[in-house]
């Protein structure tokens, strides 16, 4: 309800902001739990307690629906997994609201429907989650409100039932996109070469 100026990530989370990265800001050879408690390690007589570490990521991840294994390797996950690492660091800090860059970027698209699964719990849960994206599909999918941006400035605000992607794509643009252009027929030359018995390492056929 009041104006407020974040000055870095510390200041950050303080105030319940967590922010995932469209590249990842995991050390791959930290176990789930050693990143997650990263900076706020718990201790035991002076030095780093792994048991307790990973008690408290079990219970976050048990608290907001997240199957991982906190002994697990984070660069032997995929990256849909590290993709959760990263949302259940921020949420174990106490994040509130979540940012997402790109968060669909880098994954499959089971995976990014895994995603979007999660970032509706948490917003059933009462969390509000920015998602950063320019894939208008998902914008339209996932979003229950749509703000867009030119040029580092607020141009327009939609309802998503209340737009269309040709609208959206307009506004980032500020201008009707071009028409894309028809497509090119091509016709095929003349043979250049013909395999047959094509044997090599791991590929095998009778004629290519």
């Amino acid at each position: 309800g009041a104006p407020v100026r974040l000055r870095g990530p510390k200041d950050a989370i303080a105030r319940g902001v967590g922010m995932v990265h469209q590249h990842f800001m995991l050390v791959p050879p930290l176990t789930v739990a050693e990143n997650v408690v990263l900076g706020r390690e718990p201790t035991r007589r002076g030095l780093f307690d792994a048991a307790a570490a990973c008690a408290q990521v079990d219970e976050t991840c048990r608290r907001f629906g997240f199957k991982l294994d906190p002994r697990a390797r984070v660069e032997q996950l995929t990256v849909g997994s590290q993709q959760k690492v990263e949302i259940v660091k921020a949420l174990h800090r106490g994040a509130r609201t979540l940012v997402l860059d790109e968060p669909t970027a880098v994954l499959t698209p089971q995976e990014a429907d895994e995603l979007f699964a999660v970032t509706r719990e948490l917003s059933r849960a009462g969390h509000a989650v920015v998602l950063i994206s320019h894939k208008l599909r998902e914008v339209l999918e996932i979003a229950t409100r749509i703000a867009v941006m030119r040029r580092g400035k607020l141009v327009a605000e939609r309802r998503p039932d209340a737009t269309s992607a040709a609208e959206l794509a307009a506004l980032m643009m500020g201008a009707e996109p071009p028409p894309s252009p028809p497509p090119t027929v091509t016709q095929p030359g003349e043979l250049a070469l013909e395999l047959h018995e094509v044997h090599a390492a791991g590929v095998a056929a009778s004629e290519a």
